[in-house]
């Protein structure tokens, strides 16, 4: 199966495209009939020859689609019913056009007298609305979301998202949405269909080309967006390609030093299990050598389980400092298993300290700074490692939160997962990579007014993933990457798809014990894949 670009649009921004395309000589009329066509082809996968199908179409451009589609699969042999929301001579533009070309091939219903029709189809195309929709579903079209269509029906086909569904946060407009079996989207997918709950509510989704001219996106080239005029992507899908080209080539003269040194602090005696998972992964992702801080009173414990880890004991904030003076160490953990409160908070303030390492906070070393002033405390450590305390430069610090520890870390942020994310970077300083199925990694913005904040989703977690230590497993990984010199979002993104890849390959019955060691085949693959990317010149 194709991939797709990795490039995703906001509605504002895909609304952009279309206008670009325009001006770069693509008629508006052969958008829609492209469109249009896509989703007749969907419809025709979907169902036998001459089925019965009913499309709903709504008094904008996505209605339009709609009776495009109804006119191609009405001359493809379907028996097609096309039901319109309001009146037909109240439709402008291009959907005006396509619905008088519709009418000289059948009719057109009321909205309201689709109920039994719907209900008796092999198919029924929701072209209501769209991602372009701003507010909750109301009257019919509030009624028919509700009415379980993809049940009563043989299926639903949406075009470009669920009518009620924004397609930029992924989240319902109001109570009532539309369930698709399937989706046909256009040029480039947006957050909705790759965010839950917009994710599970799209199905399966299929991105058709419908003519707009790659122009329509500004990539960077040289250090320069070309062409300046086009959207400017700042949501991407992460990727294997990603991944590939991210862990770093092994060279023949190299030495273990020369993968970096990374740090796992260890919880207390009794509780250091899941520091030596965080461990073991940083070691199996490629950091050439990888010490476990151990308080003294667990150092048999975790002496009895590690062999190519190394073990030291510490015990306070300043036996860390001096372990981190051998800069060497470039890369720290701390949080898995580590204990909530006072000595945690210490112990991180102290590890962010040291400017030249990179920092992953995980688990209790986000939960001992839930107080306000705390947090303050935790914020400005993070930006004094950026240089200037604006966050223009790189504090090399992730923080690994899962939703419930978002909401105690940032209490007063709100919004999509996307915003929620690039809030939190921006008032932490830090990346942050917000898990989840949908795990969203997003940067501090920087200082260019032009230069928008870069976020990546992560989309290949199966749900083998929700097992304890599994979070302890990737912390790890992050920071074997770190150690191996990966910028923060960097290390973040490719640890994310390593460890959802790995979860996939092994599948049901995964414990966390299981991942480190899947690792070694995921690198193998992306090597072989990194190899193929240059030799096609990408």
């Amino acid at each position: 199966m194709k991939e797709p670009p990795l490039e995703i649009l906001t509605n504002e921004q895909m609304a952009t495209a279309d206008r670009l395309a325009v001006e770069l000589g693509v008629p508006s009329l052969t958008l829609m009939e492209n469109a249009g066509r896509s989703v007749a082809d969907e419809a025709g996968k979907m169902t036998d020859a001459g089925a019965r199908i009913v499309i709903l179409c709504g008094p904008g451009n996505n209605g339009g689609d709609g009776f495009v589609a109804a006119r191609h699969l009405k001359e493809r042999g379907y028996d097609v019913a096309v039901f319109l929301l309001g009146a037909i001579d109240r439709l402008k533009g291009d959907a005006a056009e396509m619905a008088k070309r519709w009418l000289a091939m059948g009719a057109v219903h009321a909205l309201s007298d689709a109920g039994q029709a719907a209900a008796d189809a092999d198919l029924i195309i929701d072209a209501l609305f769209g991602a372009g929709l701003a507010r909750p579903l109301e009257g019919e079209a509030a009624r028919l979301a509700g009415s379980d269509l993809h049940l009563s029906a043989g299926g639903l086909l949406a075009v470009d998202v669920p009518s009620g569904l924004n397609g930029t946060t992924g989240e319902p407009l109001g109570e009532s949405v539309f369930r698709a079996d399937r989706t046909v989207t256009f040029f480039r997918l947006k957050p909705g269909h790759v965010l839950y709950p917009g994710r599970d509510l799209c199905g399966e989704v299929v991105l058709a080309d419908i003519g707009i001219p790659e122009e329509a996106l500004s990539r960077a080239r040289d250090g320069e967006l070309i062409p300046k005029s086009g959207v400017q992507a700042d949501i991407e899908l992460n990727s294997v390609q990603h991944a590939a080209l991210a862990i770093p080539e092994r060279r023949s003269q190299a030495h273990k030093y020369s993968y970096g040194h990374a740090l796992v602090l260890s919880g207390p005696s009794a509780a250091t299990g899941a520091a030596r998972l965080g461990a073991r992964a940083a070691l199996r992702v490629g950091s050439g050598l990888v010490t476990v801080a151990s308080p003294s009173e667990a150092i048999q414990e975790n002496a009895a389980h590690l062999t190519s880890i190394m073990l030291i004991p510490c015990d306070t904030a300043g036996q860390l400092g001096r372990v981190l003076g051998d800069q060497r160490k470039n890369a720290v953990l701390i949080g898995p298993g580590f204990g909530v409160g006072e000595h945690t908070r210490e112990m991180v303030l102290k590890i962010l300290e040291a400017r030249t390492a990179g920092v992953v906070l995980d688990a209790d070393a986000l939960t001992s700074f839930a107080n306000e002033e705390f947090r303050q405390h935790l914020f400005a450590a993070i930006k004094r490692r950026a240089g200037n305390g604006a966050g223009a430069g790189t504090s090399r610090v992730v923080l690994t939160p899962h939703e419930g520890e978002f909401a105690r870390l940032f209490p007063s942020i709100e919004g999509s997962k996307i915003d929620r994310a690039r809030q939190a970077a921006n008032l932490s300083g830090a990346v942050i990579l917000l898990k989840g199925p949908d795990t969203v990694i997003a940067r501090p913005a920087t200082s260019a007014a032009d230069v928008p904040s870069r976020v990546v989703i992560n989309t290949n977690a199966p749900p083998w993933l929700a097992t304890a230590g599994s979070g302890d497993v990737l912390a790890g990984l992050i920071a074997g990457l770190l150690a191996q010199s990966l910028d923060e979002q960097t290390a973040a993104s490719t640890g994310v798809w390593i460890h959802a890849e790995c979860a996939n390959r092994f599948g049901p019955g995964l414990i966390a014990e299981d991942l480190p060691e899947i690792v070694p085949e995921i690198l193998r693959d992306l090597h072989a894949k990194r190899r193929e990317l240059r030799n096609s010149g990408r």
